[in-house]
C-alpha cells in the first residue's frame, strides 16, 4: 500500500506548482531588486537617478510577472520555458545584484544594475520565441503523423 504522500503529483499537478513558484518568484524577484537597487545606490543622491535605476532594474520582473498570468493559453513548451527561465533569471539576477551590492563583487555597481536588467530582457526575448516555434513546429508534427 502506497499512501497518496508518496505518490508523485500528476503532470497538471506539477506544471501549476511551476507556474506558481515562477509567479512567486518574480514578485519576490521585483521586491528584492527594488530593495537592492535602492541598497546599492544609497550613497548616490541624486533621487531622479536611484528612480530611474529601480524602474530600469524592476521593469524585468513585472514583464516575467505579468507574462506568466497571460500564458494560460500557451503552448505547454513555451510555458514551460517561460516558468523556468523566470526562475533562472530570479535567482541569478538577484546572486549578482546582492554580490555587487554587499561588495562581494567588485564592479561598479551601475554597470552591474545596467547590464543585468539587459541580458534578462533579451534572453525572454530570445529564448521565450524561440521555445514558441518549436512548439508550434511540434504541434504540427503531430498533426501530421
Amino acid at each position: 500500500m502506497t499512501s497518496t504522500a508518496s505518490r508523485a503529483l500528476p503532470e497538471a499537478g506539477r506544471f501549476r506548482v511551476l507556474r506558481a513558484a515562477a509567479l512567486a518568484f518574480a514578485l519576490a524577484g521585483a521586491a528584492g531588486a527594488v530593495g537592492l537597487t535602492l541598497y546599492a545606490g544609497r550613497h548616490n543622491n541624486s533621487l531622479i537617478l536611484r528612480l530611474i535605476f529601480v524602474v530600469w532594474a524592476l521593469a524585468p520582473f513585472v514583464a516575467a510577472a505579468w507574462a506568466n498570468v497571460v500564458s494560460i493559453r500557451w503552448p505547454v513548451l513555451t510555458r514551460a520555458t517561460l516558468h523556468v527561465l523566470t526562475l533562472v533569471l530570479t535567482l541569478s539576477s538577484l546572486a549578482i545584484y546582492a554580490a555587487v551590492s554587499f561588495g562581494l563583487l567588485k564592479a561598479k555597481i551601475g554597470t552591474i544594475f545596467l547590464l543585468v536588467p539587459l541580458a534578462s530582457w533579451l534572453l525572454m526575448a530570445i529564448v521565450v520565441p524561440i521555445a514558441a516555434f518549436l512548439s508550434g513546429r511540434l504541434s504540427r508534427r503531430g498533426e501530421d503523423a
